[in-house]
């Protein structure tokens, strides 16, 4: 288990016994570029959750905004590890790894402002659209259920002799789903090079991990089904890394499935509507101070001599001019026309378009 870090949600007791601050692990294959590249990402990813949750509080999203802050490091340095041609199916949490795979801002933009030129065409407002060929399949509302469907993507890939890896990532609440165990014993038995990344992050909506599993660690499911399994600090985006790429090379190899647990923190409540009630006085306020994995790269950074406070700003500036120019591109672009919505919901060369009958016509 390479920079495995058993940081379990009750890590308060143990943060408290450290007397420096969290930085990232300093083994790292990874290059001066690739690392400064992985800050733009990382920044990138928490930028934007700031402008859609801006939107949203100016009603000018009409779909749920659901932020990643304080877990942005498992999807950026997970996706940073995989190729061109392998395959995501990210949570709603994970646009970090979307942007790796090299979708824009201004797509999921479009789609969050309901514009005619989202993939979507407005019929839905969240990320749930694919792009088969940067290696992206979108989200849906039953998240297990993308677990087969990337085992039905790599035996596809097997048959064309593709050499190809795919990703599923899943929040601790999936793990107790049909599909979950369905999709990971399928991969296991037929030896698929898929890679299932639970993000335990406390909280399966408002229910903590501790009363929707009883297992001390999800990695121990990993036995289970006779797979590899890892855990990572999902706060440490080099550490993250440093596993994924572990477990792609591991995959690939022909050697089957991996499970990874990253060990995390939302910081937010499932989506903006959600108050975090349920949530332990104080807890939010402890891990935004000391294990944000932004302020934990930023300091690895420096004190790898990477890039000077500076640098990082001149970055950040670049990052928020390049989110401004990709939000007005989506702005500019036009509502669709209502009759659309009629159209694509079928395949319209077997099912005629659903038109609301003219009955009022003379």
């Amino acid at each position: 288990m390479l920079f495995a870090a058993k940081i379990k949600m009750t890590a308060k007791t143990n943060l408290k016994k450290s007397t420096e601050p969290l930085s990232c692990t300093s083994k790292t294959s990874l290059t001066k570029e690739q690392l400064l590249q992985m800050y733009h990402f990382v920044k990138l990813t928490r930028m934007f959750d700031e402008m859609t949750v801006k939107l949203k509080r100016q009603a000018k999203l009409t779909g749920g905004v659901f932020t990643s802050l304080g877990q942005e490091a498992t999807a950026v340095g997970t996706a940073f590890a995989l190729e061109n041609q392998d395959f995501i199916a990210p949570l709603i949490r994970d646009i970090g790894a979307v942007f790796v795979k090299g979708i824009l801002p201004r797509t999921i933009f479009a789609q969050y402002l309901g514009r005619a030129n989202a993939p979507s065409r407005a019929a839905d407002v969240q990320f749930h659209f694919a792009d088969l060929e940067k290696g992206f399949v979108g989200p849906i509302s039953h998240l297990g259920d993308m677990i087969p469907v990337m085992t039905g993507i790599l035996i596809a890939a097997r048959m064309k002799r593709e050499n190809r890896v795919a990703a599923a990532y899943v929040g601790d609440g999936t793990t107790s789903t049909g599909t979950f165990h369905e999709g990971v014993n399928f991969a296991a038995v037929q030896k698929l090079p898929l890679i299932t990344i639970i993000e335990n992050n406390g909280y399966a909506y408002s229910t903590p991990t501790r009363l929707q599993t009883a297992a001390a660690n999800f990695i121990d499911k990993a036995v289970g089904y006779g797979i590899k399994g890892l855990s990572v600090d999902g706060n440490d985006i080099v550490a993250c890394y440093e596993v994924m790429k572990e477990a792609v090379e591991y995959a690939r190899g022909g050697n089957g499935s991996v499970l990874i647990e990253a060990h995390t923190y939302r910081r937010k409540g499932h989506a903006e509507h959600d108050n975090q009630s349920y949530v332990p006085e104080g807890e939010i306020e402890f891990w935004a101070k000391n294990n944000d994995p932004i302020d934990r790269y930023e300091r690895f950074l420096s004190k790898e001599k990477i890039a000077d406070p500076e640098e990082l700003k001149e970055i950040v500036s670049k990052v928020e001019k390049y989110l401004s120019d990709e939000l007005a591109i989506a702005e500019e672009a036009p509502f669709p026309e209502g009759i659309t919505a009629a159209y694509n919901v079928f395949d319209n060369s077997i099912v005629a378009p659903a038109l609301k009958k003219k009955v009022l016509e003379k």
